[in-house]
């Protein structure tokens, strides 16, 4: 990686309960949002390796409970799987500060985490395969089935209102009305797009306030690239990237699977021919989703399924339409239109996926 170190990473982990010498660190990964760095330390003349991160406090403004949903959430998972071995490559380990915290701070006001750095397996960008579709839902999926009886009470939303479909509207309607930068114009049809459907955006969360559909702990981010990929197995070992982990819905994260997993396009194409749900991609999701998950979905959480996708390819449609009517203050762009073409392949996907959801339905059945 050629970007240079921000930080003096031999200075943040000497407050770490790390064991040997600080050989050298490293920028890692490919996040966006947070600084991640690799450090090597020598342990009995041994190199070992720990992840290094800073968390981004613009974005996630309370780093110290966001910790502790971390804590609580990771400790869970290690309890669980101490029986069956290799528990801190299957799931993250934390490791403590010299005083006993899950965090650190420095001079700076800054946060710092760290954790054993899972060797022997990576993260990859894009899914190509039905394959790799299947072990990245079956991850989530396993990730969510060791949450259901996480003790202590509900875990603290690192980012309020984060799939509030309605509220998510609202914010649209709110642009179109001030429309600052006079872009309405040309976008009406994806305007119309939206509007159209606007009476299937609470659905899943009135289900949920009505009882009829139960609050889970999800990850919210169910990106391929947040599933580690074990080298010689193929397999998905370990579900990274734990800051939105929070209260939430299950078709959350497999929604965002199918956005982002099954159209061979690019999320910014120009080319909308090309952009598809492929139903191939969804029945590795769905196999993977359902061979963990199955055992504690609910009949109703299972039949929305095919839905999820819809809604939340919608949701971040309206997102990024949202942000192009604003002057695009959130996502960055590297165009003028870039969020409005966002918005288009999220609309098209929409759009397939309603075309489709019979046979999806049918599938799951």
């Amino acid at each position: 990686m050629s970007h240079e170190m921000k930080h003096d990473l031999k200075k943040v982990s000497a407050a770490f309960e790390i064991a040997g010498d600080f050989i050298h660190a490293e920028p890692y990964g490919s996040g966006h949002i947070n600084d991640t760095y690799a450090a090597s330390f020598s342990q009995g003349g041994t190199p070992v390796r720990y992840i290094f991160q800073r968390i981004n406090h613009n974005i996630f403004k309370t780093p110290p409970a966001l910790m502790e949903n971390i804590e609580r959430v990771t400790s869970h998972q290690q309890k669980k799987l101490a029986s069956a071995g290799d528990a801190s490559r299957k799931a993250l380990s934390l490791i403590k500060t010299r005083c006993g915290r899950a965090y650190s701070n420095d001079d700076e006001g800054n946060y710092w985490r760290s954790y054993i750095f899972v060797e022997k397996a990576k993260t990859y960008d894009i899914i190509e395969t039905p394959d790799q579709a299947f072990q990245a839902a079956r991850a989530f999926g396993e990730f969510q089935k060791t949450l259901v009886d996480l003790p202590g009470g509900r875990l603290l939303e690192t980012i309020p209102d984060f799939h509030n479909t309605p509220k998510r509207y609202a914010a649209l309607e709110e642009a179109i009305q001030r429309d600052v930068k006079n872009r309405a114009a040309e976008c009406k049809a994806e305007i119309e797009f939206t509007m159209k459907r606007k009476e299937v955006a609470g659905l899943l969360i009135d289900m949920c306030a009505k009882g009829e559909i139960p609050e889970r702990i999800t990850h919210n981010d169910t990106k391929l690239n947040n599933v580690m990929i074990d080298d010689t197995t193929n397999e998905g070992i370990c579900v990274i990237d734990l800051d939105t982990v929070m209260p939430g819905l299950v078709h959350y994260d497999f929604g965002d699977l199918v956005r982002t997993s099954t159209s061979p396009a690019a999320e910014d194409e120009k080319d909308l021919s090309k952009v598809k749900m492929q139903m191939n991609m969804f029945e590795g999701l769905i196999k993977g989703y359902l061979e963990s998950a199955g055992a504690f979905l609910t009949p109703r959480e299972k039949e929305y399924l095919p839905f999820a996708g819809k809604l939340i390819t919608l949701e971040i449609g309206v997102r990024f339409l949202t942000d192009f009517l604003m002057g695009d203050v959130y996502f960055k762009t590297k165009r003028p239109e870039h969020n409005l073409d966002r918005c288009r392949t999220q609309f098209k996907l929409v759009q397939s996926i309603g075309e489709q959801e019979d046979k999806m339905a049918s599938f799951i059945r």
